[in-house]
């Protein structure tokens, strides 16, 4: 789907990057379908009909494997199923599952049958769980214990979730995984999709308002395409092999790591277990993994654990990609010198992914940069009119709708979902705008200057205020709150709320506890208040706004004076 790009060796090279992104042109095709490109055509192809396709493992040590072929038959049997349901193309069918082989057929069914597949975290409380199903008005549910019970507390509030399908758990009103799809056939004739028909509906958290449904086209994994070759040095080669601790329910997890491995038809490792630095090593000596996604907040853990892993494990890494939040010139060492690869850092969005970023065999990394817009995509920094700004002038990261030759951009999402006002609002004229600052320096390379709005990144996750804010108003104890990040020196940012009080309650230990096991409770485990701060009045605007940027600057004034 993209003009194949050569490596010239894989020794570091002088800098190739302006023949690269100048001859680049992409090549997609009318009818696409990710899951046939993905799955199908390898399945069907003698060749690697037999080729591994996903390598699984849990906490517990069991294991197990997945062909290619077994992955297309699994994948056909659940189509089967969910059609049988009444599940029609242009439906929603949304997934709680962690990393196993399930969720990769999942995927591929959704996607081969034309309906619209929505991801949601194992993370999710039942609050965040109730309004995406709610508001994408998904008509079906795969769902495994790791999310069986926050969804049996929404169940009633969702009645446009005809069909559930439980795997390794007990639900009533359910259709158990095991038994109805050994009673499926194991082969579905596919649907024919249009490059730019919708394929994968993803939530992105904002600033204000409720998180917003981020509608991808069957287009966007081309999209993705050369930014994930780049970045993991020219993937993929012969033994290549795949492995992130990344969710695949978020973009990270599911665009830059499970899907375009599968589109090369190569093996990705998942494991259903909580992340640990022993645990990552103990998985890349064990599959022999080539490469990897790791955020820095993974990648700073493992450094303290294990600070010369070489000495202790035997490694095949050869491409190291990191995104969510600046590496530091600490940690780009400790690659370079502990683990023999230079990361490359990756900067995207779910609306446009993998956009901008490095490729060290290819062009010369800048520690602490995020890169050069990648072959295919026209990125530049733009001001509040929407020209371009001039060389280490601080804007917006935005990227064009057409690349350099004119040319439609393929990873661009459709629109958010059932929101036509916020997609419009995302443009100035052929402008998409990131809502992230940066400046350009004279050799094309981005440096991040910050959010244009009040989204922040703590451990690699994209935070909105406005979700965890309407949480925690909920609780009596809360009058008004402002979530704001806090720097971290290990994380990049905590989660920090400033609240104003309810009368008659008490702004101690106790409440503060009971404050974070309420949020917890209900959304994601990363979107608690690490710390929390009353206050007797939040700042205003005099439109009566909450000032976030005041607290912003607040946290920020504390950090220096305690470095």
């Amino acid at each position: 789907m993209t003009r194949q790009i050569s490596p010239t060796s894989n020794q570091a090279q002088p800098d190739h990057y302006e023949e690269l992104y100048r001859d680049f042109r992409w090549e997609v095709p009318a009818d696409f379908n990710i899951a046939q490109a993905c799955c199908h055509r390898w399945a069907n192809d003698p060749a690697t009909a037999n080729n591994i396709a996903v390598y699984f493992e849990d906490a517990e040590g069991n294991t197990a494997t997945l062909s290619y072929t077994e992955l297309q038959q699994k994948a056909n049997q659940l189509s089967q199923l969910l059609s049988r349901q009444g599940v029609q193309r242009g439906d929603v069918v949304a997934c709680i599952l962690p990393q196993r082989p399930e969720t990769a057929a999942t995927m591929m069914a959704c996607l081969q049958l034309g309906a619209i597949a929505m991801p949601l975290s194992f993370l999710f409380g039942p609050e965040a769980l109730e309004y995406r199903l709610q508001h994408s008005e998904a008509v079906a549910l795969i769902v495994d214990q790791s999310g069986a019970e926050a969804f049996q507390q929404i169940r009633p509030a969702c009645p446009t979730v005809k069909t559930v399908v439980a795997l390794d758990c007990s639900l009533e009103n359910a259709l158990d995984w095991h038994q109805h799809m050994d009673a499926m056939p194991q082969t579905f004739s596919a649907a024919i999709t249009k490059a730019t028909d919708p394929a994968i509906l993803i939530y992105t958290s904002g600033t204000t308002g409720a998180p917003k449904g981020a509608l991808l086209p069957q287009s966007a994994i081309i999209g993705n395409l050369t930014g994930f070759v780049a970045s993991q040095n020219w993937f993929p080669q012969e033994r290549d092999v795949f492995w992130s601790p990344a969710d695949w329910a978020w973009t990270g997890g599911l665009m830059d790591a499970l899907l375009p491995t599968l589109y090369f038809g190569k093996p990705i490792v998942g494991y259903q277990g909580r992340f640990s630095a022993d645990t990552a090593f103990y998985l890349m000596q064990k599959y022999a993994v080539t490469n990897t996604f790791l955020f820095p907040t993974a990648l700073k853990m493992m450094m303290k654990a294990c600070p010369q892993p070489r000495e202790q494990y035997k490694l095949s890494l050869r491409a190291i990609m990191s995104a969510g939040e600046a590496v530091g010139d600490t940690v780009f060492g400790w690659c370079q010198t502990a683990l023999g690869v230079t990361p490359n850092e990756m900067f995207g969005q779910t609306e446009m992914n993998y956009i901008v970023g490095n490729s060290v065999q290819q062009w010369p990394a800048k520690p602490g940069s995020m890169g050069r817009p990648y072959p295919g995509h026209r990125v530049s920094v733009i001001d509040d009119d929407g020209n371009e700004v001039g060389i280490n002038q601080s804007g917006e990261v935005a990227m064009q709708r057409l690349d350099i030759h004119g040319t439609p951009d393929p990873v661009f999402f459709l629109g958010y979902w059932k929101n036509p006002e916020a997609t419009r609002n995302k443009f100035t004229g052929d402008w998409c705008r990131t809502g992230d600052l940066a400046l350009r320096d004279a050799d094309g390379y981005l440096w991040y200057q910050g959010r244009a709005d009040d989204m922040f990144k703590a451990a690699g996750y994209r935070i909105g205020p406005s979700e965890i804010e309407n949480c925690l108003v909920k609780h009596p104890a809360v009058v008004n709150v402002a979530v704001v990040p806090k720097p971290d020196k290990e994380r990049g940012n905590l989660v920090k709320a400033y609240i104003v009080l309810s009368a008659g309650y008490r702004g101690d230990d106790k409440l503060v506890a009971e404050l974070q096991a309420h949020v917890r409770g209900k959304l994601a485990p990363y979107e608690y208040p690490k710390e929390i701060e009353f206050i007797d009045a939040l700042p205003m605007t005099t439109t009566g706004k909450v000032q976030r940027r005041v607290l912003r600057l607040r946290e920020e004034e504390r950090s220096k004076e305690t470095n």
